[in-house]
């Protein structure tokens, strides 16, 4: 596991902390592509749809298999949160939610690879220097992720209301439809707004990006000898089974905030 860079503390962390970014203009910058997250998403997008369809497929009404049994937990645990939130047509948000909770979760498990072993990989197998294998690490996931929800937000809001029903909303609510008022009422929505997304990627994207980071820091235990090796790994299993409560947590939250928001498009103020 050893790596070819100074292993000092800078170096170290810096280098799993560079994506295999392909830049689509000279100046880089925004226009930026994260080969590996985007890489490592599909992959595990496709495990988990590809899973969940196989076991529906061969789902039988007799006594379930274990896997069969562990989705319908699964499916039926979704189903009794979105009931509980979304009092209309469920038919949509009840899969979306599912495929976001179990996405998210497969991502954010990610964080589980010891660092140094996918370094090596991959570094020697598909002789890339830089990969990261977490993708909800990288802020460009999480804001993808939240801003297909907020997008889904203003569609059902239109559709539950109409566009002249929600144009009016922004300018009429909450404090009045009085011509004075629909500055301070269109503001106070856009905050509303945008305050969504913001919070929603952030969320996710900090707490995963801290457990990276504190993996790495536990990492750097190994490079001090025998001793320090030991105590690093009683560490990091600690760490290890303390995070695996954050990534399903987070994983529920994401779900859960993706559910309200969604919900939050057929209330009127």
């Amino acid at each position: 596991m050893a790596e070819a860079h100074p292993l000092d503390a800078t170096s170290y962390i810096q280098h799993h902390l560079t994506f295999l970014a392909r830049p689509l203009t000279e100046s880089g910058g925004f226009w930026t592509i994260h080969r590996d997250t985007i890489v490592t998403s599909v992959v595990l997008g496709v495990l988990a749809l590809g899973l969940l369809w196989l076991v529906t497929r061969k789902a039988t009404s007799g006594v379930p298999t274990k896997r069969q049994a562990f989705v319908e937990l699964a499916v039926e645990f979704v189903n009794d949160q979105v009931k509980s939130l979304f009092h209309h047509d469920y038919r949509f948000v009840a899969p979306l939610a599912l495929t976001v909770f179990v996405w998210v979760l497969l991502m954010n498990a990610m964080d589980f690879l010891p660092v140094d072993i996918v370094a090596w990989i991959f570094q020697n197998v598909f002789h890339q220097e830089e990969w990261r294998s977490v993708p909800t690490a990288d802020v460009n996931t999480t804001f993808a992720l939240s801003l297909s929800v907020f997008g889904l937000m203003i569609f059902y809001s239109i559709k539950n209301k109409g566009l002249g029903g929600w144009i009016r909303e922004l300018f009429c609510s909450p404090f009045g439809s009085n011509p004075l008022l629909w500055l301070p009422n269109l503001l106070f929505n856009l905050i509303e707004y945008v305050s969504k997304p913001l919070s929603h990627s952030l969320r996710l994207y900090g707490n995963m990006y801290a457990g990276e980071i504190i993996f790495l820091l536990l990492g750097l235990w190994a490079a001090t000898g025998v001793v320090g090796a030991v105590i690093g790994g009683i560490l990091n299993l600690g760490w290890a089974i303390f995070h695996i409560l954050i990534v399903v947590l987070q994983a529920y939250i994401f779900m859960m905030l993706t559910i309200v928001y969604i919900s939050m498009a057929y209330e009127s103020h």
